[in-house]
């Protein structure tokens, strides 16, 4: 059976099966290639377990582009930062700083909470003060926060530098001073009678909304332009800041949302591309090259050999897979390697029985026997003349077992037992059953990477069902 790879490839074309897989299986690998360029390796370990990296997100919120659908006007996450001040001022040694961040809030709604970050503040002797206001639709400007960088310690020089390596961040809807400020601005503006207490779990709606009277702390949305506003005051003109950071949580964020921990899924999900093909193409070159290798040893030396790799191969056939994959990553831990060395292991045997018995009707043909009596070597006649004839059907069951492994391993960490430190589909469909997504209707974390694992497995799957004709020519003669 000698093809050649231009005569497969035209006829897999031909077909729109063959087609539709070719399109699919190129945009895996396009999305896969543009991942590995912008990604870094230890994504999973850096920044997909890292909570600090996700903190100013919303979490459970489905993507932005729902508010396209009719009659959902959910609030937007909003991110406003800055690394230059919008007016500076000086007098004497004394400067003054002032950054100025503007958001719009058109919503019924609030936002999900408030946070204010800021890093890099470099002072020469005294530590600076830091205000953060925040400016309101109706005119009225409430001051949040107020605060101190400590001081030198003991042995340490100018310049000193604070919120460096970790940067300041505090979350304003939950801080019991700002809550404190608030409650003392809506008693002044709107003559109410709050303490602190009062406007716990509230802070976010004191901020963005105006009370309703009543006995209980209660707000409307107060709908329109504002503004935060940091200001600085540095003991010295050489002083300086780094950056400030205000975040107005949303209901939703990205192109598909986040998860309990605010997690952007759309990164997850796409850094799961490269890490499917790897389980996938991996698992199954290695499962082939051994099946095949093993199957056409057997098939052409026959004698002890054969009968040895025919019993090893009903002995590792007959070892229930899955049972053996949960036992080796509870003893020997969760590592993908060690998932796709174990998926090789036992998955080879199918193979190698099938691959002998084409062997056998090979090595008995015309061309063999001429090659034989002519002093060929076995080596030579297995890798020349017998293994070309069944590469083909190689080919093709490789194609099979790719998406077998991707499902074996999206099976194992819907299980809980992949690999931690990197992300894939399954490790994302577990994290939102476990968590319980699926019972309070967070789909935006169960379907995508359920229907890309399906994806993926069909991309494969088409291609197979369009190389039949390739391996059987009665097919390519009924069509």
């Amino acid at each position: 059976m000698n093809i050649k790879f231009s005569d497969a490839l035209k006829v897999i074309v031909s077909s729109h099966i063959g087609k539709a897989g070719l399109m699919l299986l190129a945009f895996l690998v396009g999305v896969s290639i543009w991942v590995l360029a912008t990604y870094p390796l230890d994504f999973g370990t850096k920044e997909w377990s890292n909570p600090t990296v996700w903190a100013d997100n919303p979490k459970a919120v489905p993507p932005k582009w729902v508010n396209l659908l009719p009659g959902t006007d959910r609030v937007a996450h909003s991110v406003l930062e800055s690394d230059t001040p919008d007016d500076v001022r000086t007098a004497g040694w004394v400067k003054a700083e002032t950054y100025l961040m503007p958001v719009s809030h058109d919503f019924d709604d609030f936002p999900t909470f408030l946070s204010f970050t800021m890093n890099d503040v470099k002072f020469q002797g005294r530590p600076p003060l830091i205000t953060l206001s925040l400016a309101r639709p109706d005119g009225t400007t409430v001051k949040l926060l107020q605060h101190v960088p400590s001081g030198a310690r003991d042995g340490e020089t100018a310049p000193i530098i604070r919120y460096e390596q970790t940067p300041f961040r505090l979350l304003l809807s939950a801080d019991q001073t700002v809550r404190a400020a608030l409650a003392d601005f809506h008693n002044e503006q709107y003559g109410t009678d709050y303490n602190e207490r009062d406007l716990r779990g509230l802070g976010d709606q004191a901020a963005f909304g105006v009370p309703i009277p009543g006995d209980e702390a209660a707000f409307e949305s107060l709908r329109g332009d504002y503004e935060f506003v940091v200001d600085i005051t540095f003991a010295s003109t050489e002083d300086s800041l780094g950056s400030v950071k205000a975040v107005v949580g949303g209901d939703v964020f990205g192109g598909m949302g986040t998860d309990s921990q605010g997690r952007d899924l759309a990164v997850g999900l796409l850094f799961g591309f490269p890490v499917a093909l790897f389980i996938g193409l991996l698992a199954s070159t290695l499962t082939t090259t051994i099946g095949t290798s093993l199957g056409v040893v057997s098939g052409y030396m026959g004698g002890w050999v054969d009968t040895a790799i025919q019993r090893l191969s009903d002995v590792v056939a007959n070892v229930p897979l899955l049972p053996i994959l949960i036992f080796m990553v509870i003893v020997l831990g969760s590592n993908l390697f060690l998932i796709i060395l174990v998926l090789v292991a036992f998955s080879w045997p199918g193979l190698t029985i099938l691959i002998r018995s084409m062997v056998l009707q090979l090595r008995s043909g015309q061309l063999i026997e001429a090659t034989q009596a002519l002093g060929a070597s076995k080596t030579r006649i297995m890798i020349r003349h017998i293994f070309p004839q069944t590469a083909p059907f190689v080919f093709a069951q490789m194609i099979f077992f790719t998406p077998a492994a991707i499902l074996a391993e999206a099976g194992l960490s819907f299980l809980g037992l992949g690999d931690p430190s990197i992300p894939t589909w399954g490790q994302i469909l577990e994290q939102g059953f476990r968590t319980g997504a699926v019972y309070v209707g967070y789909w935006w974390w169960v379907l995508p990477p359920g229907l890309l694992i399906v994806l993926t497995a069909m991309a494969f799957v088409l291609i197979a069902l369009a190389i039949e004709p390739v391996l059987n020519p009665r097919l390519r003669t009924m069509r």
